[in-house]
């Protein structure tokens, strides 16, 4: 079973959207899990202090390295050592990408630290080698939405979960590009028609009109995209084709 372990102050907030549709699903069956792990459990004041002033002044509050340590070691454990990556939901992170996404759901599963305040202190990053991950270039109130957009992102391509196993293969970001526009009846809605060439039956011109499309849209929206799916030899081949 792929396991995830989310360490937060919000406990209550999981599973939140990851209890349905096919997450939701996916668990019941079994094919993952989930434990939402309350970090103020391991504060040792009658308070449950998890954050403190940042040192060298400054606004805001700062995790402690110590209340975190003692969380992510009961998590993980030490004889034998959990194999799963350890994750922190950062906007300074490295942004979360489909390739990862991929890497991370064929392991074993994931721990995910969830960030709140102005940060957490660098040493417990650095001391349990946190890796930092961020799923845009905007900052939420705390890390628990962006932990549970993770684990989406991975449960959805664990085997048995889509109904397809095509489903996973042509979307965006597959080969650095962006999926191509979908259509279904009616054929004909306000005046405007699905494209001939889906309804046409061959399957050959629908592969090569759904491979120019997705090209298209990468080139239009997201030139960072296109240069690296360019840069791919195969990629090389059929747009200079």
């Amino acid at each position: 079973m792929w396991r995830a372990t989310v360490i937060t102050i919000f406990p209550e907030m999981f599973p939140g959207p990851l209890g349905h549709s096919l997450a939701g699903k996916a668990a019941a069956r079994k094919i993952w899990g989930l434990e939402a792990v309350d970090l103020r459990d391991f504060a040792t004041d009658r308070h449950r202090t998890v954050d403190d002033t940042p040192a060298g002044g400054g606004p805001g509050m700062v995790m402690k390295a110590d209340v975190l340590a003692r969380a992510i070691d009961a998590v993980t454990g030490n004889e034998p050592p959990d194999p799963r990556p350890r994750l922190l939901t950062s906007p300074r992170g490295r942004p979360l990408t489909q390739a990862r996404v991929a890497e991370l759901a064929a392991g074993p599963g994931v721990v995910v630290v969830c960030g709140r305040f102005e940060g957490i202190d660098q040493r417990v990053i650095d001391g349990r080698d946190l890796e930092e991950i961020s799923i845009g270039d905007y900052v939420l109130s705390g890390g628990e939405l962006a932990a549970q957009v993770l684990v989406d992102a991975c449960v959805r391509l664990l085997p048995g979960v889509m109904g397809k196993e095509e489903s996973g293969a042509e979307e965006s970001f597959s080969d650095d590009l962006l999926e191509y526009p979908h259509y279904t009846r009616p054929q004909v809605w306000e005046g405007h028609e699905i494209p001939a060439v889906l309804v046409s039956g061959d399957h050959g011109r629908v592969a090569a009109w759904r491979r120019a499309e997705a090209e298209r849209l990468t080139r239009e929206r997201r030139p960072d995209l296109w240069v690296r799916h360019a840069s791919r030899p195969a990629a090389k081949n059929t747009t200079d084709g």
